[in-house]
């Protein structure tokens, strides 16, 4: 190990920062090989997500860099020392693991359990030293574990559990740290809390790495990701560039649109389900409304490989937003002006070239272009609910289809729709629109 001792958060003294070092590591059980050539480097106080599909080879990479596993090819070095070389006091004092399956085969006390973590800094028969119980403690308040010091780690929760071994990580002092699927056992709330500590963590200087299997979790609290697909490293780089609608079809065969989220900033994840039909879809539909309701429906719509279009909308309202983050064409206002003569004959031209017009949450420059129309393209009316009565139509929304014939050309009412089922009535409109046209035959001149 290099560099001197440094005294981290906890009040401890530890080694000082350390890379990780991966270089040209393969690995096989048996026929089955489940890392290939994988090479990359991790920076001091870098905090480094594994991200990837079951099977991808994520806890398998850990692992190795744990010292568990041995590669069949290549090394692990950790601030210069090869993990598979050291002893296992030197490893330990490096690198301190979180696993998943945090089941322990004794009833000690949650306070023993933790107190293990700084097993490595002392020799083996002697007691544990005031700097060794101060680190135990600080440990267990850090991770709000302090209540269940006395308590047996076997007559505890799962979510709990993941905690206390968490601490015990954390009185490990360990320049690295690695978990693997560090919020599986927690509810909403201490996944939360465990990633803010664990980012605590990193800013004081330790260098993380976790497998982790929530995408918005992974783009939100880490520096940096790695998506392994099959063995290998597909991807890497900061959130933004490894967390893509391309990636996630390639690595997870994934039909999915990925937007900012709006409170945080980082990459959100909406998958869909495939199998949606797409060969009956059209290829072009045109979306009026805002708000959540009409960015989710062009989402969904981008998604399923339809070109989109939307507007009018207001600049800032989070359709225009999630339009923008996806590439799509959106003919956007400001905030309390009205259609000028240059954005109407936009619209209508938006309107007119597309096969289907989709109507969420429309406000009055939609409404407007919308009473313009001649009833083409065909119609669908989308309420942002999750259930919708078929004899039910928004009294306004009525109104408008009354002047317009409701909605089509045919004098036939718009389909409907919330956001999450817009792609069959959008497919149905574009068939019966196709066969009205069929059957009327050629027009006359």
């Amino acid at each position: 190990m290099s560099g001197p001792d440094v005294e981290s958060g906890d009040g401890i003294t530890g080694p000082d920062l350390a890379t990780i070092s991966v270089d040209g590591c393969s690995l096989s059980f048996g026929d089955l090989s489940v890392l290939e050539d994988v090479s990359l480097t991790i920076e001091p106080g870098e905090f480094v997500g594994f991200v990837g599909p079951n099977g991808a080879g994520k806890t398998t990479l850990l692992r190795l860099i744990s010292g568990a596993l041995e590669p069949d090819s290549g090394t692990v070095a950790v601030d210069g020392v090869d993990v598979h070389g050291a002893s296992s006091r030197t490893s330990s004092r490096l690198v301190s693991v979180v696993p998943q399956d945090t089941s322990l085969s004794f009833s000690f006390p949650v306070r023993d359990v933790v107190e293990m973590g700084r097993h490595p800094h002392r020799s083996r028969f002697s007691s544990p030293s005031p700097e060794d119980r101060a680190a135990v403690e600080r440990a267990l308040e850090r991770t709000r574990t302090a209540d269940l010091a006395d308590r047996p780690i076997d007559e505890i929760s799962g979510g709990q559990r993941q905690r206390v071994v968490l601490a015990r990580a954390i009185a490990q002092a360990t320049p690295v740290m690695l978990l693997d699927e560090p919020t599986a056992s927690l509810d909403i709330n201490h996944q939360v809390e465990t990633l803010e500590l664990v980012r605590e963590l990193v800013d004081e200087g330790r260098t993380v790495v976790a497998a982790i299997h929530d995408l918005d979790l992974a783009a939100r609290y880490c520096d940096r990701l790695v998506m392994l697909a099959d063995g290998a490293v597909a991807r890497d780089g900061p959130p933004s560039a490894v967390v893509t609608s391309e990636a996630l079809a390639d690595s997870f065969d994934a039909n999915a649109v990925v937007t900012p989220n709006p409170v945080t900033g980082t990459e959100t994840v909406t998958a869909f389900a495939t199998d949606h039909g797409a060969a009956s879809l059209p290829d072009r539909v045109h979306v009026f409304g805002s708000g959540s309701a009409a960015a989710g429906v062009v989402a969904r719509l981008e998604a399923a490989g339809i070109e989109v279009t939307l507007g009018p909308v207001t600049s800032g309202d989070v359709a225009a937003e999630t339009a923008r983050s996806l590439g799509i064409d959106a003919l956007e206002l400001e905030p309390f002006t009205g259609l000028s003569p240059a954005d109407r004959a936009e619209a209508e031209r938006l309107v007119r070239d597309a096969d289907v017009a989709v109507a969420a949450g429309v406000g009055d420059a939609g409404k407007e272009i919308l009473e313009r129309l001649d009833g083409t393209p065909p119609l669908v009316v989308v309420r942002d609910r999750v259930a919708v009565d078929s004899s039910y139509v928004e009294p306004r929304m009525r109104d408008t289809a009354d002047r317009n014939q409701r909605w089509d050309r045919n004098g036939e009412r718009a389909l409907e729709a919330t956001p999450e089922t817009v792609l069959e009535p959008v497919a149905e409109a574009a068939a019966r629109w196709t066969q009205s046209v069929s059957s009327s035959g050629p027009s006359e001149d």
